[in-house]
């Protein structure tokens, strides 16, 4: 079985020459295609939706107005323009970043614990940047350093805290996927509780401001948010990017790991390390969004490829497309009010979550 795993998963130019392994990339090369062009499709549809509706040629002809040497002239009026560019899109983009990050956060978190049930919100990283970043936003802590924003360093704290504690917990039961479960089921009750604390503490105003922020929501004030998140995922998502080959290799045991010249131990730190400030920059602007990381890996593993070199890039864009597309319901649903991100994400995942539990059940008997 090891051995099998192996072949799929380190390439030589023997194995790179054969006909299945082309056919695999080739599938490979055509998913990620078919997810840039839904990711685009879903980007026109959610920029061109909304109390103030706008035309799709007038969106395309507004965006290619930007791009110099193109000599396409914006058919939107000036009104329009700045309802495209100073409220839709930033908040496109936040979403489409926000979905991304947790895509690939869950999908990293998954292949690095060999859990298909690990996300960031199941194993409580998202109840534990939630409470750092309640820290940070209700009683204004100073936890930044260089370069790094305050809510995004507390968010990472709480984070890493919440997983270090998960995979204590695990392994004090055996290191078993149920374990590992359970013990960030209990991590994200936790923080939970201690959140509710922190914020019976705040003034009513405050807490009401909070309390909004938790439940996920993708409200902007122009690009603020959207350059606070992009640097966390660039950096973050290249590491992880690079380490998806890792992930693939460590589903067959440390010790064949070692064996093809892998260190278990220093992969694992920088993809928790990674994916935990993926996730905690992501909550630090969005709130808590529960269940995209479980949901977007697993419609990846089921339509495409259960190979990570696969799942992590195609993670980051049906995540952002997945996002994207749940914000137009989160505006348009209730309009004039607005749904939480969040509440929606958790309609979907919910049960989403039971059909996978169900139908491991059923194929494990």
């Amino acid at each position: 079985m090891a051995e099998a795993s192996l072949s799929t998963t380190v390439l030589t130019d023997t194995d790179a020459a054969h006909p299945a392994v082309r056919r695999a990339f080739g599938m490979s090369a055509t998913a990620i295609l078919i997810g840039l062009a839904v990711l685009v499709a879903v980007g026109l549809l959610s920029a061109s939706s909304g109390a103030a509706g706008l035309p799709v040629s007038g969106v395309f002809s507004a965006l290619f107005d930007w791009i110099p040497m193109l000599g396409i002239e914006s058919t939107l009026s000036a009104t329009q323009e700045s309802i495209l560019f100073e409220i839709r899109l930033p908040r496109l983009v936040l979403g489409m970043l926000v979905g991304g990050s947790l895509g690939v956060a869950g999908a990293s978190y998954q292949g690095v614990f060999r859990n298909p049930l690990a996300d960031p919100y199941l194993l409580g990283v998202s109840a534990g940047a939630g409470f750092g970043a309640v820290l940070a936003l209700g009683f204004g802590l100073d936890l930044g350093w260089g370069p790094f924003d305050t809510v995004p360093a507390a968010a990472f704290l709480g984070a890493l805290v919440a997983v270090v504690a998960s995979m204590a917990i695990a392994r004090g039961g055996g290191a078993s996927p149920a374990t590992l479960l359970l013990g960030g089921v209990a991590m994200a009750a936790l923080f939970s509780a201690a959140q509710t604390y922190a914020i019976q503490q705040l003034d009513e105003t405050r807490a009401r401001e909070v309390l909004s922020w938790l439940f996920g929501q993708l409200n902007t004030t122009g690009w603020t948010q959207v350059w606070l998140l992009l640097p966390y995922a660039a950096v973050c998502g290249a590491v992880l990017f690079v380490h998806r080959r890792h992930l693939d290799v460590l589903r067959v045991g440390d010790d064949e790991a070692r064996s093809l010249g892998l260190d278990p131990a220093r992969s694992r730190l920088l993809v928790i390390v990674a994916a935990s400030l993926l996730t905690a920059a992501a909550v630090s602007v969005s709130g808590l969004i529960a269940f995209v990381g479980l949901v977007v890996p697993h419609i990846v593993r089921l339509l495409i490829s259960h190979s990570y070199r696969v799942i992590v890039p195609l993670s980051a864009l049906v995540g952002a497309a997945f996002l994207a597309f749940v914000d137009i319901g989160a505006r348009t649903l209730l309009a004039p009010s607005e749904l939480p991100v969040g509440v929606i994400t958790a309609f979907v995942g919910a049960p989403f979550f039971a059909l996978v539990l169900w139908r491991d059940r059923w194929s494990s008997t």
